[in-house]
């Protein structure tokens, strides 16, 4: 009969398997609940914009640009909330997992949504002239909303293709793009901390939100190698083990 003792020398992959602590319930909803907490300023912001164009109270600085056309940005923010709070839900893979047919039908919803909120904001990048930032932040906008639609787009034919990988991958990018105002609230208020309220702070301020999410995207999407790597060689060093 082996002892717990020898059983830890014998067999030290078996051991480190005991002694890895078991994976908890709360961290399936670590991520959409961070990924919602990042997004509820601009969606609140933005729903508050839509009740005052619809003839509620203004709440907000006014803004004569919104007032005159008011159409791109109700389609934007209702569009966003779908897209930011809905596919937060997406990232846990133990839901994907084990809700497979939700996955793919709200997977549809979303592609659809993240659509009208790429083609929205590149309307109003188009429809609102002299918007704060110039036209460096103009052009940025327009690459911004063309990548989140390509990438959207690309996702979809992955799928249908079966390349999960590729799927996940630019999913992850285009929610990080799409949620890129989340970010803004806090690198704009650095960079207007650090260079007043001007065209220069308001560009790459919100500039700045989208290179961080793309940045977390790439290394999110790139993490699982890594992971498989790092399990790959503790398990050869153990095996060899005498």
């Amino acid at each position: 009969m082996t002892s717990p003792a020898q059983a830890t020398t014998d067999h030290p992959a078996g051991a480190m398997r005991k002694l890895s602590p078991a994976p908890r319930n709360v961290s399936t909803w670590a991520v959409p609940v961070a990924l919602v907490a990042l997004v509820v300023i601009p969606l609140v912001a933005g729903t508050l914009r839509v009740v005052e164009v619809a003839g509620g109270p203004q709440l907000l600085p006014a803004n004569p640009r919104i007032a005159a056309s008011p159409a791109p940005l109700v389609v934007h923010v209702a569009a966003a909330g779908v897209f930011a709070l809905f596919g937060a839900l997406q990232f846990p893979a133990r839901l994907r997992r084990a809700h497979r047919g939700w996955h793919r039908r709200s997977g549809r919803v979303l592609v659809l949504a993240g659509l009208l909120v790429a083609g929205s904001g590149l309307w109003m990048t188009l429809l609102y002239a002299d918007a704060p930032g110039g036209t460096p932040l103009w052009t940025v906008r327009l690459l911004v909303g063309t990548a989140t639609a390509v990438s959207l787009v690309l996702g979809f034919a992955a799928i249908r293709r079966r390349d999960v990988a590729n799927h996940r991958a630019w999913m992850i990018r285009a929610y990080a793009l799409a949620v890129g105002a989340g970010t803004q609230t806090i690198t704009e208020g650095i960079s207007q901390s650090l260079l007043g309220v001007n065209d220069l702070s308001k560009f790459l301020g919100s500039s700045a939100g989208w290179v961080v999410n793309i940045a977390l995207a790439e290394w999110v999407i790139r993490r699982p190698a890594r992971t498989r790597r790092t399990r790959q060689a503790r398990a050869a060093l153990a095996g060899g083990r005498p």
